[in-house]
């Protein structure tokens, strides 16, 4: 797909994602409108996925875990959006007993789900499991992971880091979605990660950086990271966002990492955001 195709499907998600918060007074807009375009960009252009024979195993095909699950808004709309379910089932957001709870979960068996999340730091060491899995299999398939920024004050995180490169986890491209906020305000001010790049780089990974808006220097950035894969080291993306990219008043702050928009704010938001796909 091409670039102009992606960011008129970015557009489509972040109208779905306020959409679905805002139905329910409840869920994360901030970090899932930042990582819109990543996810629509990894679904649409990069990964080799079928969502119309969706299987756990994922054999033969490139896998995503999704870490930070409180961000499940935008996967959720990516998803459907993909064909994984139908478009209208986004209207179950955090509803009793259907299959879109808050934090993605496996118990309902929705397609394109194959861990539940939401527990932090946890989701690299499932994609190394998943990549170590697949190299065991001869399946020459990718393994990619999506992780908040705040998510790398978790310890497991770095357990992950160390044995992955130890055992040469090089078909994983990991991603860090990095706005600078977490729930409780800036990382500066809670828990500073010093630089990222070079911790990384220290843990024996491969790293990239790119901006997370750009739909041509993501492709870029991805089309890079595939091509370093197979070669001993596992790879990390330092990828730059904006806590609610899109909508101006939920940008700059971290207030909207768990608040839902009201019915007037609501409309702010949608006046802002481009209906491109239809809303569901």
């Amino acid at each position: 797909m091409e670039s102009n195709e992606i960011a008129k499907v970015a557009s489509q998600v972040r109208r779905d994602i306020v959409r679905m918060v805002a139905a329910v007074s409840s869920g994360h807009p901030g970090g899932s409108l930042g990582c819109a375009d990543f996810l629509s960009t990894l679904y649409f252009d990069t990964m080799n996925h079928n969502p119309t024979d969706f299987k756990m195993d994922g054999r033969g095909e490139d896998l995503f875990f999704l870490s930070n699950g409180h961000i499940s808004p935008v996967w959720y709309s990516v998803l459907a959006r993909s064909n994984y379910f139908p478009v209208p089932e986004l209207a179950t957001f955090r509803k009793l007993g259907t299959r879109l709870q808050g934090h993605p979960s496996t118990d309902h068996h929705l397609p394109g789900i194959r861990m539940a999340s939401g527990s932090l730091g946890q989701g690299l060491s499932v994609g190394i499991g998943a990549a170590a899995t697949k190299k065991l299999n001869g399946d020459d398939s990718l393994v990619y992971t999506l992780h908040g920024d705040g998510e790398m004050q978790e310890g497991q995180i770095w357990e992950a880091a160390l044995y992955a490169s130890a055992k040469k986890v090089d078909n994983l491209i990991a991603t860090i979605d990095y706005n600078g906020r977490q729930i409780d305000g800036d990382l500066e001010d809670i828990i500073s990660l010093g630089n990222l790049t070079q911790k990384w780089q220290a843990f024996g990974w491969e790293v990239l950086e790119m901006g997370g808006h750009n739909i041509d220097k993501i492709r870029a950035t991805l089309a890079k990271a595939k091509s370093l894969t197979g070669k001993g080291k596992p790879i990390m993306i330092v990828m730059a966002t904006e806590m609610g990219q899109g909508v101006d008043y939920m940008m700059g702050t971290h207030k909207w990492h768990g608040a839902a928009p009201n019915d007037e704010q609501l409309a702010s938001a949608l006046g802002q955001l481009e209906e491109t796909l239809g809303d569901y």
